[in-house]
């Protein structure tokens, strides 16, 4: 197995370790740092621009003061940098902060000492308030001040300090007076702080790792396309295999309706064994085109393109007109294999092979998947297996791919994906992998921990609102929030949930909205805007004549579709911040539970997570550190979750959380309507009728309207 993880431990870390005692006897206790997950062993995410808050409890012996910084190391840099960290007596706490301003793998750790100035300082202070003799602590001033222009390098500071220690010396009766304000100055506490060595710098045993990918990762809008589709839907005639050609003429559309991701099943040769018909038949026709996630025949794996689509040229082309667009191409990595597929032959050992001497198909009793082979990734020869699964994703990185929607990782080694994510992005930060694991949740949560980007969520299954509010509170008001982001499909090809079949057009619009606006990331599968909702059977989660077996051309201008409402809402996710991060979220009070309520403030709370406990930054060192931000909006969203019914409530709105007073009027508007409100204290009336409208997306403009009376 390949053990090279890339974790690269600079000169530069070594020459940074400035603990003075060879047998780690720590003279300060520095615990409970936060970011970290599991104690260290897995990094935190974060995106590029993100100001990252760091905190620590200092603890030592006496009275003395300290002093702490954030020690922090960017991707490519040979020297640590430092910000200063401040202390907050009410909670006992330290807090510090630094920018990621590049994508990659950061360090950060903690170093805190003994100022011996400061406390000198403070001690000088109170005896001359006093009145008291203070002659041999100006002496030892002088001291210190003759210690730290040794060990300065800069002339201008040396030549002052060295000037302040003689001050300081001068016993003369008649100099006391400015000996003491010299002693006193800022600028002198402002040189010490900067030149002064430190006897007991006492750095935190680890160095923790922040993983920081493009903004990308955090908010986008996901639209799922099977190219062999992309042609010209012509009632009654045979459907026409499409072609890179025919899906590059479809992005201009869905450019225009805000997306920013295209993704494509697999698009490699499919197996001919075993292959399956229309509807997951096992007695396919001559002119079936097969399952794509069936990888693999005579013509090639899985660095090769299905002939049926192009070339690998015309994939280029594709990649590059989607660019241009402002959209980038996801592949899936599906990493199985058709019985047809060359490792099989290459490579049988890679596969795992019964008594009989056949190999293993996949299965999931009762059902059964003939045309699929797993691999073994703890087969004996696994280094090789491991390395050619890294060069699939390397090669396609180098045709303009660097967004991966990972196929059932969860069925894959834990190991391998910790393994082949760190490898791919030592050299290619920019990669992002989005895990495909309908799973349980803590292996969900493991596959985050291990690299992936991004991750599936159950939000499909979660309808009600009771059941949206508990999942998303603790997809973004957990410990979660530090390492998992939830992408909320609205649908996949595999998931046409009994909400969407039941609920008709008014279903789709609500469901939309909901994973719009509640998450920064959302997708949905090329049906969804034509609210195709029949299922293959009733009870089933499977699309008749689903597009996974046969061509499904379709006109995406026809009746029904909701290409207005995602237009608008992508419109609104792009022009607005505050529906491009996630833990800004909250859910308030709504008196009907069929209407789901909630604010996407105009910042994220500033709070670290200590295991599972939240500690929030004080406002006032959150504002000393830069993470105060006034210049966004307020947004209040309102959701219909029934779809037939008209519902009406009253919602509570967190007016004094947005700096509303109790008799204060403040108008509303709505981003789907134009219409305007005003309201006045917390509760306030909505109306709901899923015939007309899902829900409202409502601005907080802060002033009274002076024509437009509360729907009251």
């Amino acid at each position: 197995m390949p053990d090279d993880t890339r974790e690269s431990t600079t000169v530069a870390t070594r020459k940074t370790d400035r603990r003075s005692n060879p047998r780690r006897a720590e003279y300060i206790v520095i615990e409970c740092v936060t970011p970290q997950l599991d104690g260290g062993r897995y990094s935190v995410k974060r995106t590029v621009g993100d100001r990252v808050s760091v905190g620590a409890d200092l603890i030592a012996a006496g009275h003395d003061a300290l002093t702490a910084r954030v020690m922090y190391l960017g991707p490519g840099d040979d020297d640590w940098s430092s910000s200063p960290m401040l202390y907050d007596y009410d909670n006992d706490r330290w807090y510090g902060a630094f920018v990621v301003d590049r994508i990659g793998r950061w360090k950060f750790t903690i170093e805190a000492w003994t100022d011996r100035f400061a406390t000198w300082r403070s001690g000088l202070e109170k005896k001359v308030k006093a009145g008291q003799d203070v002659q041999l602590e100006l002496a030892e001033g002088a001291q210190m001040a003759r210690a730290a222009s040794r060990s300065t390098r800069a002339a201008t500071a040396r030549a002052s300090l060295l000037l302040t220690a003689k001050m300081l010396e001068d016993r003369r009766d008649t100099a006391l007076e400015k000996r003491i304000q010299r002693a006193l100055d800022d600028d002198l506490l402002a040189l010490m702080q900067e030149h002064a060595r430190p006897a007991d710098l006492t750095r935190f045993a680890r160095e923790l790792t922040i993983v920081v990918d493009r903004e990308l990762a955090r908010a986008a809008a996901w639209y799922e396309m099977f190219p062999r589709s992309q042609t010209t839907l012509v009632p009654g005639a045979r459907p026409v295999h499409g072609t890179f050609d025919d899906a590059a003429a479809r992005l201009p559309r869905l450019a225009e309706l805000g997306f920013d991701v295209v993704y494509l099943p697999p698009i490699h040769p499919i197996g001919r064994t075993f292959r399956k018909g229309k509807n997951n038949s096992l007695t396919p026709e001559p002119d079936d085109v097969g399952s794509p996630w069936a990888i693999g025949n005579e013509q090639g794996g899985h660095t090769a393109i299905d002939p049926a689509l192009g070339t690998l040229a015309d994939f280029d082309r594709f990649v590059a007109s989607a660019r241009r667009l402002g959209l980038e191409i996801s592949l899936d990595y599906a990493l199985q294999c058709s019985p047809d597929h060359p490792w099989v032959k290459e490579h049988p050992d890679w596969f795992n092979v019964r008594p009989d001497g056949s190999i293993q198909y996949a299965e999931n009793p009762p059902k059964k998947y003939q045309d699929i082979y797993p691999l073994n990734f703890w087969c004996d020869d696994r280094q090789a297996l491991w390395n050619a699964c890294r060069d699939v994703l390397l090669f396609w990185i180098e045709h303009g791919v660097s967004i991966f929607r990972v196929d059932n990782p969860h069925t894959k080694a834990l190991a391998f994906w910790e393994w082949v994510i760190a490898e791919v992005r030592h050299d290619h930060p920019e990669a992002i992998f989005f895990a495909e694991a309908f799973t349980r949740p803590k292996r969900m949560n493991a596959l985050a921990k291990l690299g992936f980007s991004m991750s599936y969520t159950y939000f499909t299954w979660k309808n009600s609102s009771w059941e949206l509010q508990n999942y998303l509170a603790e997809l973004t008001q957990t410990p979660r929030v530090e390492y998992y982001r939830g992408n909320l499909f609205v649908n996949t090809p595999d998931i046409l949930n009994e909400y969407l079949v039941e609920g008709g057009r008014a279903a789709f619009r609500a469901r939309l909205l909901l994973a719009a606006t509640l998450s920064p990331l959302y997708g949905m599968y090329s049906c969804f805007a034509l609210g195709e909702n029949v299922p293959v059977r009733e009870g089933s989660e499977e699309y008749l004549d689903s597009e996974k077996y046969q061509l499904r051309p379709r006109d995406y201008e026809g009746e029904g579709n909701i290409n207005a409402d995602i237009a608008r809402i992508n419109g609104i996710r792009r022009w607005h911040p505050a529906f491009q991060r996630g833990a800004n979220l909250s859910f308030h009070t709504s008196e009907n539970p069929t209407i789901l309520f909630y604010r996407k403030a105009r910042s994220e709370p500033v709070v670290q997570w200590s295991g599972s406990s939240p500690l929030a930054v004080p406002p006032k060192i959150a504002q000393s550190l830069g993470f105060t931000d006034n210049t966004g909006d307020d947004f209040l969203i309102a959701v219909n979750t029934d779809p037939r019914h008209v519902q009406e409530t009253m919602v509570h709105v967190p007016i004094h959380e947005m700096g509303i007073d109790d008799d204060e009027t403040y108008v509303v508007r709505d981003l789907l309507s134009d219409a305007r409100y005003t309201w006045r204290g917390v509760r306030n009336y909505v109306r709901l009728d899923p015939a007309e409208t899902p829900g409202h997306v409502l601005l907080v403009e802060r002033r009274p309207a002076t024509s437009l009376a509360s729907p009251t």
